[in-house]
């Protein structure tokens, strides 16, 4: 047999099938009548039997002799190949671990063939996913994909004619009916089941924000809309950061030049320790100051080791970079970051400190795990770590600008994404005001959170393929849907970011 290996014949089999269809008017079968049965126990047979358990006898009883294979990622096979493939590959007895098909539930749909009336086969489509396991990670998640399946009688037997394989996706629901993130009644469900009272989602694709998903209320009755305003505590960070990046890059800034020369916290004013405070060591956490001075049973400032010698997360270490930053340029830092950052990106919905500007009646409120309502921060000066107001398209902006490398040299952008100090999970690093996780084979991840009360956000930028997501609650236990998400938009290289966090 000859088999034609152009896509386009793939493509042209498909259409044909669809236009038939339509053309006819085929009827979609009910589940509970007998030929959707008889398919689905086909189905099983195939897969839940023969590609689950590498039975290969059930590929040789189900299979057409004329049977033909079509895969949107690889060539056409007929059924002597196809076999071949199964028995070498997927089925190889010096294969440790056995993939994995799961059909999704609800994606099923089946379709008679006939001729005068007279039934001679059966269309069927669906969407599957397929896992392929490692050791300690029994379900691993490889990809999904559409499927359609032509079934014929053939002297009375159910044979499978044709199988096409299309619209592979490393994401776990990949436009599935059953898709909560496509459907707000559902997510709606989730967030209350999960007690959340308002999510914000942003997609970044190809370097530009492409959506923004808001969803539940601001307040009972009150639906929150795609431009709420969020607190959304640390993410403050990246915004400094990204101030102190561009003014570096502009030559009026060095990430390696001793702050002392333009500011000293009274309380380490007489610990030498002060010296060796650079923008490079506050940048990437390596102060050894504590997270806040109010931790200290003094209430001040102090050294816990050498600067420099390991990491440990300061909010204190970016406010003292605002203060260095202020007394050289003679401007607050909400001053330099409307120059640099917000104005250029037009961030108009974005601000450090809660004044006139602030439009409450589109602020998400932030509550505690049991719906109690939380006094908002309403800063008067700008804090370089905390309590920057914003909403999911300003800062989405912002992060596609920082991927993007806008304003900053060649130099400064490899600095930021390079490893300046290992924290303590394997594969993760910090750079100059992001965390970085290592996803393999030259890819990474640039990241950052922010936790308060009634405040948890998060994002994740992947430079390499040019994809985000940005994730804003309003909920002291909002991290509950992370997950979900991550692995959601974020396919294998999501899966990957999850592992290192849990192992």
């Amino acid at each position: 047999m000859k088999i034609n290996k152009s896509l386009f014949h793939l493509k042209s089999i498909l259409i044909g099938i669809l236009l038939f269809q339509i053309h006819f008017g085929f009827s979609q079968e009910e589940k509970n009548s007998a030929l959707y049965k008889t398919i689905m126990s086909k189905d099983s047979l195939l897969f839940n039997v023969g590609f689950n358990t590498c039975d290969v006898s059930q590929f040789e009883n189900l299979l057409s002799d004329n049977f033909e294979f079509y895969h949107d990622k690889d060539s056409i096979q007929d059924k002597d190949l196809f076999l071949k493939i199964i028995r070498k590959g997927l089925c190889s007895s010096t294969k440790a671990y056995q993939a994995r098909r799961d059909l999704v539930e609800g994606s099923t749909e089946i379709y008679p063939l006939a001729k005068n009336g007279v039934l001679y086969g059966a269309i069927q489509m669906g969407i599957h996913q397929f896992f392929e396991p490692s050791p300690g990670q029994k379900d691993k998640f490889g990809s999904t994909a559409r499927f359609t399946h032509v079934w014929l009688l053939e002297n009375g037997i159910w044979k499978l004619k044709r199988s096409f394989s299309y619209d592979h996706q490393n994401k776990s629901t990949a436009g599935t009916k059953t898709d909560i993130f496509d459907n707000e009644e559902e997510i709606e469900k989730w967030l209350t089941q999960n007690n959340i009272p308002t999510l914000g989602i942003g997609i970044i694709t190809n370097g530009k924000l492409k959506e923004i998903k808001v969803f539940g209320e601001l307040k009972k009755g009150v639906a929150a809309p795609y431009n709420t305003i969020w607190n959304v505590a640390s993410l403050t960070k990246p915004i400094t950061a990204i101030v102190a990046l561009k003014l570096v890059s502009q030559g009026k800034w060095d990430l390696d030049e001793p702050l002392d020369k333009y500011w000293i916290d009274p309380d380490i004013a007489n610990d030498p320790n002060h010296k060796l405070l650079i923008t490079r060591i506050i940048l990437s956490h390596q102060t050894g100051f504590p997270n806040w001075r109010f931790m200290n049973e003094s209430k001040k400032l102090d050294f816990k080791f050498k600067p420099g010698t390991q990491y440990s997360y300061s909010g204190e270490g970016m406010e003292y970079l605002r203060k260095a930053l202020e007394k050289k340029f003679h401007k607050t830092l909400d001053q330099l970051a409307d120059e640099l950052v917000f104005k250029p990106l037009k961030m108009n919905d974005t601000q450090f400190i809660w004044n006139d500007k602030v439009d409450i009646p589109r602020y998400a409120i932030n509550y505690d795990n049991k719906g109690n309502a939380y006094e908002p921060v309403k800063n008067k000066t700008a804090n370089a770590a905390d309590d920057l107001l914003t909403t999911i398209q300003d800062y989405g902006t912002f992060l596609c600008s920082v991927m993007n490398a806008d304003g900053l040299s060649k130099k400064i952008f490899e600095e930021m994404n390079a490893h300046q100090v290992a924290q303590k999970k394997k594969d993760k690093y910090f750079g100059l005001g992001f965390e970085i996780y290592d996803l393999e084979n030259g890819n990474y991840a640039l990241s950052h959170g922010g936790a308060d009360q009634g405040v948890q956000t998060l994002f994740f930028l992947l430079p390499k393929t040019k994809q985000g997501i940005l994730i804003f609650t309003n909920v002291d236990d909002g991290y509950k849907v992370y997950e979900k998400i991550i692995s959601h938009y974020l396919g294998e290289n999501g899966q990957k970011i999850i592992d290192i966090e849990t192992k």
